[in-house]
């Protein structure tokens, strides 16, 4: 089985790229975020990869990081997400989003990938709810309060807060953030008028 690919970029296609490792050329279907961030033609490239092996034929996807990888793996494990779905999803999101968008239960954010509707992207938030803290990777600091907040379960002063800043225009994800890092400012016992004033402090710089 093939892990990793170090190669120099062949070819960059719509959904995939030739990496020459030493002669052999190797296709890696890849997400549109990972394509745009590998290179051109003619550089150096690593791709961690995952290879699939059916009966009728041999893939490989490619990915910048091991986490990504990871993600695309767990995204397979919902009903109704293939490999296309999970690549549309990588596309849309990064890994710390995706953690995020599933900790708070919004499918909205979910289901703006290509081809996941409403109904994948609730089963997506709702089965792998439990799995998100492990795959949060820089966000994995704030996977608790955003879990708690998409549980309805966070304490009241955090969710008027992020409530508050949510009504000023910030998307979710943002007014979460802001919040645990208030929080860690003001400590557990602060009001929501202070974690609102220092939320919108974390979110001008």
């Amino acid at each position: 089985m093939i892990g990793k690919l170090k190669g120099t970029i062949e070819e960059i296609g719509s959904d995939y790229a030739l990496i020459d490792v030493h002669g052999v050329c190797y296709i890696a279907h890849c997400s549109s975020r990972t394509l745009s961030k590998l290179g051109s033609a003619g550089e150096a490239a690593v791709l961690f990869i995952e290879t699939y092996v059916r009966e009728d034929q041999l893939k490989l996807f490619g990915f910048l990081t091991a986490l990504e990888r990871e993600w695309f793996n767990l995204l397979q494990s919902v009903q109704g997400v293939g490999t296309k779905v999970a690549l549309a999803v990588l596309s849309t999101l990064t890994p710390s989003e995706l953690a995020n968008a599933i900790a708070l239960q919004d499918k909205t954010s979910v289901s703006r990938a290509p081809g996941v509707g409403p109904k994948v992207a609730v089963r997506i938030v709702t089965e792998l709810k439990n799995k998100a803290p492990a795959f949060a990777g820089e966000g994995a600091g704030t996977i608790g309060l955003k879990q708690e907040l998409g549980e309805g379960v966070a304490p009241a002063p955090v969710a008027d807060a992020v409530s508050a800043l949510t009504n000023l225009g910030y998307s979710r994800e943002q007014a979460a953030n802001a919040v645990a890092a208030a929080l860690k400012t003001a400590g557990d016992g602060a009001d929501s008028a202070k974690l609102i004033r220092l939320g919108l402090k974390e979110l001008s710089r």
